[in-house]
């Protein structure tokens, strides 16, 4: 392995590490395990051509880290508890609310997140903690691009109709 492609994998990891991690946790609900499929992933990258995936790099680490973690939940057809701890959002700079209301607010919608369907909770966290767009989510999930947008729209619809009705409710007692 050249040290191009020694640094383009190290590069690849240094970026989609967290990501995919967070995205397999998602799916198989054991950080431990995700990290595992991440792996392997990682490992399937550096016995690929780069410039084959060039083009399409995060894409394809989606989709082979998503097909690897639902091989492993089929073999071994088990589902653990995902803590709210361990999924992050997107480092925010400062801004008008205090910490301790923005960590309200990340909890809450982490909480209504949870209650989505499974199908409109994957794009989502495809969405915005694999940064994707819909036609990348359209490949990785097979879902038709419309599909996606639909999914993305209808969950963002239901987690802010549902925190601005918790929030009405807080400000009412």
């Amino acid at each position: 392995m050249s040290t191009k492609d020694t640094d383009w994998i190290a590069s690849a990891l240094e970026e989609y590490e967290s990501p995919l991690t967070r995205y397999a946790a998602y799916i198989l609900r054991d950080v431990e395990r995700a990290r595992e499929v991440v792996q392997d992933t990682f490992l399937k990258l550096c016995r690929q051509n780069r410039s084959r995936l060039q083009d399409h790099l995060a894409q394809w680490l989606y989709s082979v880290c998503r097909n690897r973690a639902l091989d492993v939940l089929r073999k071994e057809k088990r589902m653990t508890a995902l803590g709210e701890a361990q999924l992050t959002l997107p480092a925010q700079g400062p801004g008008i609310l205090s910490a301790m209301e923005m960590d309200e607010q990340v909890s809450d919608v982490m909480a209504i997140l949870n209650t989505l369907p499974a199908n409109q909770q994957e794009v989502i966290r495809l969405k915005f903690h694999g940064e994707l767009s819909y036609l990348e989510i359209s490949q990785i999930t097979k879902l038709s691009v419309s599909n996606v947008g639909f999914l993305i729209h209808t969950g963002l619809k239901t987690i802010r109709e549902k925190s601005q009705t918790g929030r009405a409710q807080r400000r009412a007692k």
